[in-house]
């Protein structure tokens, strides 16, 4: 059986869609008698007229020897096919939920006919679907509210969990994943400026999404003189890097708006037994990070940095947190081995 897994491809961008993408196609071509390719499809969705030419693109164009398709992004997953299950890890937002939050397409005028668009082709492609499944309660209610879509919650399991064991609790908040302005590494930042007395150390490390957001973290860091508490390492590292980090931070910290899923950054600390703050505006990830297994408090500096010192000031409550973060993620029991035998099943 060849199956093809289709995703969109951002040049020079790089997450955790990218991440799991490859793994798919790994472990799909483990499982005897598939072969397996990855197609990654350019998108450029700036300026907005450009969507209606992705929109057309990706539903004229046609595949050849080839079984069966798994698609996971848009607007990748308008490819036709007509073996096609969809693992949906999130729809274009902007034509969604972010519109209702102001950062999205209006509902009037160019925005409108283009968000239309959008919306028609979703659910165009979506009944042509085998099956649907999603990474996430939050993107199974999401598309569900907005298309009327049911769809089976399918959580990716962790790439390198072997790489993940923890270990001590050094004195830093290890802050990884993605760098951008839908990740909020900024609050961090501010939170910290009001923290003089602070006792641990901030990393950061991340493949940012602009130089922009990078630069202004710098200058941030340097306002606030804080060069000697904050380590910005900006870039792609290798795993093997992150999961130091990961493994002898005292804590993690996960600040995303409204995450699709539980977030590998989540899902990484959680392995390898390491609390996780974050905010109540997070999304996904508030279905694992909880007062239980880490701080959930507000999304604003103040009380992030209440949260910070807190974390700092009672290393043996962290460790509690951290332990029960581990329990929570080994009770999950997310395999490989179970998620490719669901999405060929379908």
């Amino acid at each position: 059986m060849k199956v093809l897994v289709v995703n969109n491809a951002a040049p020079f961008v790089r997450g955790g869609a990218e991440e799991l993408a490859d793994n798919l196609v790994q472990q799909l071509n483990l499982t005897p008698g598939v072969q397996s390719e990855l197609l990654r499809m350019p998108f450029q969705w700036s300026p907005s007229e450009r969507l209606m030419d992705e929109v057309l693109l990706h539903r004229t164009l046609r595949l050849y020897n080839v079984d069966r398709v798994i698609a996971l992004k848009f607007p990748a997953y308008l490819v036709p096919h007509a073996h096609k299950t969809l693992w949906l890890l999130h729809q274009f937002r902007q034509a969604y939920d972010l519109g209702e939050v102001g950062q999205g397409l209006g509902d009037e005028g160019r925005d409108g006919v283009i968000k239309q668009a959008i919306r028609t082709a979703d659910n165009q492609c979506f009944e042509q679907c085998q099956a649907i499944f999603v990474n996430s309660p939050t993107t199974q209610d999401r598309l569900s509210r907005f298309n009327g879509v049911a769809s089976s919650v399918l959580y990716p399991p962790l790439n390198d969990e072997a790489l993940f064991t923890g270990g001590a609790y050094d004195p830093y908040i290890f802050a990884g994943g993605r760098i951008g302005p839908g990740k909020r590494q900024h609050l961090l930042i501010q939170a910290l400026a009001l923290l003089p007395n602070f006792k641990s150390r901030l990393v950061i490390a991340g493949p940012p999404d602009s130089a922009a957001y990078a630069d202004a973290l710098t200058a941030m860091v340097s306002a606030a003189g804080l060069e000697g508490q904050v380590e910005l390492r900006f870039g792609f590292h290798p795993r093997s890097l992150i999961a130091q980090w990961v493994n002898a931070a005292s804590a993690c910290a996960y600040l995303p708006y409204d995450e699709d899923s539980l977030g590998y950054v989540t899902m990484e600390a959680f392995a390898a037994g390491k609390a996780v703050l974050t905010t109540t505006d997070s999304g996904g990830l508030l279905e694992m990070v909880t007062p239980e297994t880490g701080w959930v408090v507000e999304s604003n500096p103040q009380a992030i940095a209440d949260g910070l010192d807190q974390l700092t000031s009672s290393p043996a409550l962290a460790r509690q947190k951290g332990q029960a973060a581990k329990a929570a993620w080994t009770a999950r029991g997310l395999t490989w081995e179970n998620t490719i035998h669901r999405l060929l099943a379908a």
